[in-house]
């Protein structure tokens, strides 16, 4: 455990003891909150059924689309700023492997956005749909970070990991994290209580995440 760790704060990933204090307070606060609750996440069943047909269907256009129209539709949700959803073809790559996506928070000019890829680097392929789903929600969290929960930084904590998969069991039918099929099951529940209410104030920071 690093010494600036508080003894009652779970152990965290190792490079917290190289943050600043005002970010390593920032992380545990990030590591605190394990779920987004979406109001009404059974809605978005359908648009995650297309979403499947888009990318299976290797739509590029349809695939931006309705990858936009789902993310338009949390945000609006959780009434926080918009965010701007591209997809790209084919991942760029290096030696330290291929990139799934990237989130730039907005600046002067623009509006923040997050870029996906939809097919792999080596072979060109399709992105299976689970990896893509996973990517997409991914990049929003950094989002959510900065416009619904108010943090100045975006970190990969372990809470930040419960809460992308809290809103992709909440965006699949049946909370499944496979490809949806045709027809709309019964979805899980929808929670009984609304999520806290954040301020949602459009910070303007160019820095990206992936």
């Amino acid at each position: 455990r690093p010494p600036s760790l508080p003894s009652d704060t779970p152990m965290v990933f190792a490079y917290y003891a190289q943050l600043k204090p005002d970010q390593q307070r920032i992380y545990r606060r990030s590591d605190r909150i394990h779920r987004v609750a979406l109001p009404k996440g059974d809605a978005l069943h359908p648009r995650t059924v297309e979403l499947a047909e888009a990318l299976k269907g290797e739509d590029h256009r349809k695939t931006t689309a309705v990858a936009q129209d789902l993310v338009s539709a949390i945000t609006g949700m959780l009434r926080v700023a918009p965010v701007q959803v591209k997809v790209l073809k084919v991942r760029p790559s290096h030696n330290w492997g291929e990139l799934h996506g990237l989130y730039t928070t907005a600046q002067r000019t623009q509006s923040a956005h997050m870029t996906l890829w939809m097919r792999t680097a080596k072979r060109r392929q399709v992105v299976a749909f689970r990896t893509f789903l996973r990517t997409l929600v991914h990049e929003l969290c950094h989002h959510l970070d900065y416009e619904l929960l108010q943090f100045q930084d975006s970190f990969h904590t372990e809470g930040f990991y419960k809460r992308e998969s809290s809103i992709v069991h909440q965006v699949m039918p049946n909370g499944k994290t496979g490809t949806p099929t045709g027809g709309h099951p019964p979805g899980i529940s929808s929670p009984s209580t609304s999520p806290e209410e954040f301020p949602s104030t459009r910070l303007e920071r160019p820095r990206a995440w992936w």
